[in-house]
């Protein structure tokens, strides 16, 4: 049975391999680790192994894996599921970055609640990629709106976009949404007011990260192939 130290060892290679044959910078894609439901041993574990970077899910989890590991230094915190107008003032005070900001009330929360003793808020906004009723996301045509108004709140800071593509699509379709989401990203980046400064693309996990790098992944989210089956 294959060690946490061992999988992050072999994500990575899986990464840097993806990259290279991409043509792309070897150090432009991190490994975000997808520590949900994992217990806080095996983030040690991970952390032990070098890396510092978990994303999860539900909020009291996270808080609580964070006191248990108070000792440990240098980790970078993640919030990657639908965020809770109710939520939001502990994942602004505990949180690094939000991937999944869909709607203007919660990242006005976010900015009003974040500390100001903390550096703002990266955050990136998740994107209903397959218009699919029963996921979260922003729509396509609400994004420019949202972007604009995000750009504008100052406890945050748009770094750029994320998606969950619809399950069972073919390896075509995978990299149809994945690459239409980096060119949402450029299209907006080309408008005066964002002018550039979104430089992050979250998409790609266990089983495509491969094809999300292909199309411009900054950020793959992966759990299984580091922690195993839940």
């Amino acid at each position: 049975m294959s060690s946490i130290a061992d999988n992050i060892e072999s994500v990575t290679r899986r990464i840097q391999k993806a990259t290279v044959e991409a043509g792309r910078d070897v150090n432009s894609v991190r490994l975000l680790a997808v520590s949900k439901s994992r217990p806080a041993a095996e983030i040690r574990a991970a952390v032990a192994a070098e890396q510092y970077a978990f994303g999860e899910n539900y909020v009291q989890e996270a808080c609580d894996k964070m006191a248990e590991l108070a000792d440990l230094t240098g980790i970078e915190w993640h919030f990657i599921g639908p965020v809770q107008a109710n939520k939001t003032r502990q994942i602004a005070e505990n949180f690094a970055w939000v991937h999944s900001v869909d709607r203007f009330r919660i990242a006005g929360r976010l900015s009003s609640q974040r500390p100001p003793h903390l550096p703002p808020l990266n955050v990136c906004i998740q994107v209903n990629i397959n218009a699919e009723d029963s996921k979260s996301g922003c729509s396509l045509s609400d994004l420019p709106e949202l972007a604009e108004a995000i750009i504008a709140l100052p406890g945050l800071r748009l770094r750029g976009l994320m998606a969950l593509p619809a399950p069972a699509q073919s390896e075509d379709e995978l990299r149809a949404s994945f690459r239409h989401l980096a060119d949402l990203q450029t299209m907006l980046n080309q408008t005066p007011s964002i002018n550039g400064i979104m430089d992050t693309l979250s998409m790609g996990m266990s089983a495509d990260l491969e094809l999300a790098i292909a199309e411009g992944a900054t950020w793959v989210r992966i759990g299984t192939a580091l922690f195993g089956k839940r």
